[in-house]
């Protein structure tokens, strides 16, 4: 049975979410950040020596990183229900927003809350550069599901739990005012039984 490692307000609600999706069985184990530095606990480097979550361990395969851990278990997954198949437009659809979750978004994600817990009483170079990046990425999404009910077209796949994870956390950050397509979207998957029950892990 695969294992996961969970930290509480973390990236690792993709891995529930896609498991309680797919209606597999596994085995949670839950790790809490620390009161004071919010930072995860020493327990985590003990399973990972990047000491972050989500960790999988399934058998002699110990992984790190939520996009690789979802393309394991889905290669895992037959029938395949959450991705499309290989080859067709909609597949490269799929890897384009499942690498931006992690990839292009994380950035100004991230940077934009760092940046927000400083005093700026002058601009500087990395506030236009992460302001420029906010614009353009948000944007982009924006316009996608202004045409899309979903990330990589008509149907719901693992793109939109990578995706979904990441507007949660842009959205707790004010990056989404406005943004009302993205906001609707939000709403939408929300309401998936599988996203509820694995959000009530913390």
């Amino acid at each position: 049975m695969i294992t996961i490692h969970h930290l509480n307000r973390s990236r690792s609600t993709r891995i529930l979410w896609l498991l309680e999706e797919l209606g597999i069985d596994y085995q949670r184990i839950d790790h809490q950040r620390y009161a004071t530095t919010h930072l995860a606990p020493k327990s985590l480097h003990a399973v990972h020596p990047l000491g972050k979550a989500p960790v999988m361990v399934d058998g002699d395969i110990t992984l790190c990183e939520s996009s690789t851990i979802v393309d394991y278990i889905l290669d895992k997954n037959t029938p395949n229900t959450l991705r499309p198949d290989h080859g067709t437009p909609s597949y490269y659809q799929y890897l384009e927003w499942c690498h931006f979750a992690e990839g292009s978004l994380s950035l100004p994600i991230i940077t934009s809350g760092f940046l927000k817990m400083e005093t700026r009483e002058v601009i500087k170079p990395m506030d236009g550069y992460i302001a420029k990046e906010v614009h353009v990425d948000f944007s982009y999404i924006e316009d996608t599901l202004s045409k899309r009910t979903y990330f990589a077209g008509d149907n719901f796949t693992a793109a939109d739990i990578m995706m979904t994870i990441s507007l949660n956390m842009a959205n707790r950050s004010g990056l989404l005012e406005g943004k009302t397509h993205t906001l609707a979207y939000l709403e939408k998957v929300q309401q998936r039984p599988a996203y509820i029950k694995a959000a009530s892990f913390g």
